[in-house]
């Protein structure tokens, strides 16, 4: 398992050698959620308190939770790129939109 998952929110998992401790953070947000653990269920227990608590703190403040991975982001590259892209989309009839998701998803499934 590379990532942990629970109500919708990805976390990341690592190692620190020298604490001797997993930890990780939620993944795809601009808020900080963190959590950690001696070993495998523990740092799975802390992920779902930790989401569970943001949940809670969320609804006591009457704020909407944010969401990961929204589904849409900006790419910044160069003039000449974006116009090789667009003009490609152009010739395939589609939209850029579809054109760039169509390469990612292409270029994910190349590198498993």
């Amino acid at each position: 398992m590379k990532y942990l998952e629970y109500k919708g929110y990805t976390g990341s998992i690592e190692y620190s050698k020298e604490d001797k401790l997993f930890f990780g953070k939620v993944l795809g947000m601009k808020s900080l959620i963190s959590y950690e653990g001696a070993t495998g269920p523990e740092l799975e227990n802390d992920f779902t308190a930790s989401i569970d608590d943001y949940l809670q703190e969320c609804k006591a403040l009457e704020i909407k939770p944010e969401k990961p991975f929204k589904g849409s982001f900006n790419v910044r590259l160069s003039a000449e790129l974006h116009k090789e892209a667009a003009l490609k989309a152009q010739e395939l009839n589609t939209s850029l939109n579809s054109f760039v998701s169509d390469s990612i998803r292409a270029k994910l499934q190349e590198i498993g």
